[in-house]
């Protein structure tokens, strides 16, 4: 039995564009009064401009009118919110345009497959029934084929197996035949009144007369109001309307992430080129934190090996964050100058130290270029096997000399039999060599001090490390073994009394321990920072190919949209795309960056890998894609379906 309900009713619908920004206010559709029983056949027919296709928008549920009212199976669509009005053309609707719009870069199969994806349908039941669809429809053989591979007939027939992918209980139909030959139309045609005898309801909108006088009721519009109505004709085979009492909203929900997954997946690797420039900066900002940080810890473990070598009366003396937080502290010379009037301090030097280019004829190195003053050797324990050591009137007065280490003297003068008085340049600066440090040996833990070279503190900021304004740290030595607590003691309270907050660090031999720790924990939190600075201009990069894929899929968002897809799937969409660039790009920068580290490390740079910030440095990658991502998918998912589905 037909229910006297109607599947469709219009009541005095007006749809008006325009009227903001000052723009003037245009009127489509003027009073549409319309009912539609289920299982009709009807095409609305006219020309160019009479408001048919803005009709067929707001019957699919993809626009809304201006005035007026549509009841769906007597339930009003005003009252449906934006997940219940994607859920009805979920549900009830199937689209057939004129232009096909198929995704691209899905299949034909994975094109039929989209509204049940958003139905929540399994994989393997909407691979199973979009085959099936497919082979009925006489496509079983180009299941695979992608839109661009198949004929303008063929398209048409996917274009109408994915609109019966869910039922297909109305079949909206917008000049169907437009871009097709006679022969494609006429197929076309006949499969929309097989779907129509089988009690589908099919609405087709066309310019052309004679497709119209095929369907069994004509609606002819003219200037956006009804001028013709050949009248109802029953169906009794007609598909019963979804059920709104069993409505669910939540669609495919996250069991979808692997199908988003695989189409973004798709998607990077059709734009290659594009893909590769985005990756870059993720790799370039992931690989320059795992290495930064390896070498600090690195740099920073040869520091404390350098300290247990000096014997136990030395103190190192670091400018650090206060506990509070707020700004570093800074070493001055000052500091030290007070230090040293001490009665418990015996010595005391600044120290700059940083690899540099250094060369002497056809030999060059970067090496580790030591800046202190004359009380290094003495503070060290450690004699001059050549020459001597710069005193405090060549420091004074920015002497340009430098004392070899034993490995250094080795490399640069090998075949010289005294490097005495021979000239070495460090970066831009000529030095001359008075003396060579005797050997340290292995046997001080500390054999790397044989390859530095080292130079007065004063002629190093001058000349090397114009760059530095302040010591980078201070070696001092308390007056005997007795007094290195109370060194110690009396560094802090100067240091306190000086500079008002606790912005430095000293370290003992008893605190060498503890000194590591605290130095794992400063550069871990230095990560963060780098991380971020590092990893900013990737994520800039992830945005801008984002919106720039947004803006060339508009055409696809609104065909998800139409097949029942809500904001937050397209929202999941696009996010999920631009995570997996950072993942992949995270994966490889890690990977780039261990090679790079092994690299430096066969070169005899000190490293050391920290799997926390591998673990960090991925995840800020990741923490990036969902950050930068997350506007662009926003776009797309706040996008109108009608615009969208217009767009070139």
């Amino acid at each position: 039995m037909v229910s006297d309900t109607p599947l469709i009713e219009l009541r005095g619908i007006r749809r008006r564009y325009g009227g903001q920004n000052g723009a003037p206010e245009v009127e489509v559709l003027h009073g549409i009064d319309l009912r539609i029983a289920a299982g009709e056949f009807v095409a609305i027919v006219g020309s160019s401009g009479s408001g048919k296709s803005t009709l067929m928008n707001l019957l699919g549920c993809l626009d809304r009118p201006s005035a007026g009212s549509y009841h769906f199976a007597g339930h009003d669509v005003a009252e449906l919110d934006a997940d219940q009005l994607a859920w009805l053309r979920r549900e009830a609707f199937g689209f057939v345009f004129q232009g096909y719009h198929l995704i691209a870069t899905e299949s034909a199969c994975e094109n039929v497959e989209v509204p049940a994806l958003y139905a929540g349908m399994s994989a393997d039941e909407r691979r199973q029934r979009a085959s099936a669809l497919l082979t009925r429809l006489g496509l079983g053989e180009r299941l695979d084929y992608r839109p661009g591979q198949l004929s303008g007939g063929q398209q048409q027939r996917v274009s109408i197996a994915r609109a019966l992918m869910n039922g297909g209980r109305i079949i909206l139909a917008d000049e169907p035949t437009g871009a097709l030959d006679s022969h494609s139309g006429r197929e076309v045609m006949i499969l929309l009144r097989e779907l129509a005898a089988a009690g589908h309801t099919v609405i087709l909108i066309t310019h052309d007369r004679e497709v119209a006088a095929q369907a069994q009721r004509v609606i002819e519009i003219r200037d956006g109001a009804i001028i013709g109505d050949s009248g109802a004709q029953p169906n009794p085979a007609a598909l019963p309307a979804p059920r709104f009492d069993g409505m669910s909203v939540h669609g495919a929900g996250w069991s979808a992430l692997g199908e988003v997954l695989r189409s973004a997946w798709r998607v990077m690797l059709l734009n290659r080129f594009r893909t590769a420039l985005t990756l870059l900066g993720i790799v370039i900002g992931v690989a320059s934190v795992i290495v930064m940080l390896a070498i600090g810890l690195g740099t920073k473990q040869k520091v404390l090996a350098q300290m247990a070598s000096m014997g136990a009366t030395t103190l190192y003396l670091y400018a650090a964050q206060p506990p509070e937080g707020g700004p570093w502290g800074v070493l001055s010379e000052g500091d030290l100058e007070a230090l040293g009037r001490l009665p418990e301090i015996d010595l005391f030097t600044p120290v700059i130290g940083n690899p540099r280019m250094v060369q002497y004829g056809n030999a060059s190195r970067d090496i580790y270029v030591f800046a202190s003053n004359e009380q290094l050797p003495a503070i060290q324990h450690w004699p001059v096997a050549e020459g001597r050591f710069f005193t405090a009137a060549e420091d004074q007065d920015l002497a340009p000399v430098v004392v070899l280490g034993h490995k250094a003297r080795k490399f640069f003068f090998r075949d010289e039999p005294n490097p005495l008085g021979k000239q070495l340049l460090i970066g831009e600066a000529p030095f001359e060599v008075i003396g060579v440090m005797a050997e340290k040996g292995r046997e001080s833990g500390a054999d790397y001090y044989d390859e530095m070279v080292f130079i007065p503190y004063a002629a190093g900021r001058a000349r090397v490390y114009q760059d530095i304004s302040e010591p980078e740290y201070a070696a001092l030595t308390a007056a005997s073994t007795d007094q290195v607590q109370a060194a110690e003691t009396a560094t802090r309270e100067l240091l306190l009394a000086r500079h008002g907050r606790e912005d430095f660090q000293v370290d003992n031999a008893a605190a060498k321990v503890q000194a590591e720790a605290e130095t794992q924990d400063s550069m871990t939190r230095m990560l963060g920072l780098i991380a971020a600075v590092s990893l900013l201009v990737g994520g800039i990069g992830v945005m801008n190919v984002m919106l720039m894929t947004v803006r060339e899929r508009t055409r696809e968002i609104g065909v998800r949209m139409a097949t029942g897809a809500r904001q937050r799937d397209i929202l999941r969409q696009f996010l999920g795309e631009a995570v997996l660039v950072t993942l992949v790009g995270g994966s490889i920068g890690v990977l780039v960056g261990l090679i790079g580290g092994a690299a430096l490390l066969v070169a005899g740079v000190p490293l050391i890998f920290s799997l926390s910030a591998m673990l960090l440095a991925f995840a800020c990658a990741v923490g990036t894609g969902l950050l930068f991502g997350y506007l662009p998918a926003k776009t797309a998912a706040a996008l109108d379906p009608v615009a969208a589905l217009a767009s070139e």
